[in-house]
């Protein structure tokens, strides 16, 4: 039986080493004795190098560059992150693309060089309206162009309904049901790209304002393997929370 992956996305926070070193340690003590849950921490690169990864709780990156080495001023390669102890980073999300631009064609070269250097990959998948669409589709074609079915072994797919993220301005809570919906359309074009049983094996998790009060919902419910909390992993306790809830699923 595959674990639950819940993991933190602490975007652009903290602001010194000091409490970002306070928060993970907080985390590690709370999620010490919970084995069915693979729980990351994905903060900002300065950090990366001072958290330590332990037992069932691992290090992650919120983005990486394509090359490996070379002139690319401001680059973090994904060996560089393997280097750190990183295990997974996150791609795709869609702050990055709204904010930086970043289009999936770019994320598909970020992605093969991800798994190149032995990262776990989280692919966030994103729609900014309620109902799935072409959208969805264009970002799974284009991101996984050339891969073959054989990565999802280290690729996990987010579904992240951009509406109903903490960023987004007046948002709207999303639903079990939303998110079926959403992990639904993703599995169907899945199985046109590969075939349907990579589609239904695929690890899909969910990404839109989850907390200790809703994940239980998208696990069961919405019948998602996980989660990736945003807004509500800053507080480390309720991001510790979060986790434990996700266990008693």
């Amino acid at each position: 039986m595959k674990k639950i992956l819940i993991a933190a996305n602490w975007k652009m926070n903290p602001v010194n080493l000091a409490e970002a070193k306070r928060n993970f340690d907080i985390i590690k003590k709370g999620v010490k004795n919970i084995k069915n849950v693979e729980t990351v921490v994905c903060a900002p690169f300065i950090f990366l190098s001072s958290l330590k990864a332990t037992g069932s709780l691992k290090i992650g990156a919120q983005d990486c560059f394509f090359g490996e080495k070379g002139p690319y001023t401001g680059e973090i390669s994904p060996a560089q992150l393997k280097n750190l102890g990183c295990q997974y980073v996150i791609l795709g999300h869609s702050e990055r693309r709204r904010c930086l631009k970043e289009d999936t064609e770019l994320v598909n070269q970020k992605i093969k060089a991800a798994l190149r250097a032995g990262l776990q990959v989280i692919f966030c998948v994103g729609s900014e309206t309620k109902k799935p669409g072409k959208e969805m589709r264009y970002q799974l074609e284009k991101g996984l162009h050339s891969l073959d079915k054989s990565v999802f072994i280290n690729l996990t797919l987010m579904y992240e309904p951009v509406w109903a993220i903490s960023t987004t301005k007046n948002k709207i809570t999303a639903s079990p049901k939303e998110a079926v919906e959403g992990s639904s359309y993703m599995r169907k074009i899945l199985g046109k790209l590969f075939d349907e049983k990579t589609a239904r094996k695929v690890k899909i998790i969910y990404g839109g304002s989850v907390d200790s009060n809703n994940v239980k919902g998208f696990l069961r419910e919405g019948k998602m393997s996980g989660g990736l909390v945003g807004a509500a992993s800053l507080n480390p306790y309720e991001f510790v929370r979060t986790v434990k809830a996700a266990s008693l699923d």
